[in-house]
């Protein structure tokens, strides 16, 4: 049995949903994305892992104030 492939290098033009809009020499170019300011999950991110390392100070300090009062 031979296996068939699709053609995919022919050059017509698409048609349905995947087709390409015609480009006209007249359209402006696309203004260029400039990012200012970090997006926000970063701030939360810290948030969460300076809380983390507070609690967690706090817990090893309790631990060794009850190893040394035994």
């Amino acid at each position: 049995m031979a296996c068939e492939t699709a053609d995919t290098t022919t050059t017509e033009p698409r048609e349905g949903p995947y087709a390409v809009p015609d480009r006209t020499p007249e359209a402006s170019p696309a203004r260029e994305y400039v990012e200012t300011k970090p997006p926000r999950g970063v701030y939360v991110r810290v948030f969460i892992y300076v809380v983390a390392t507070h609690v967690l100070l706090a817990f090893m300090s309790l631990l060794v104030v009850v190893a040394k009062t035994r």
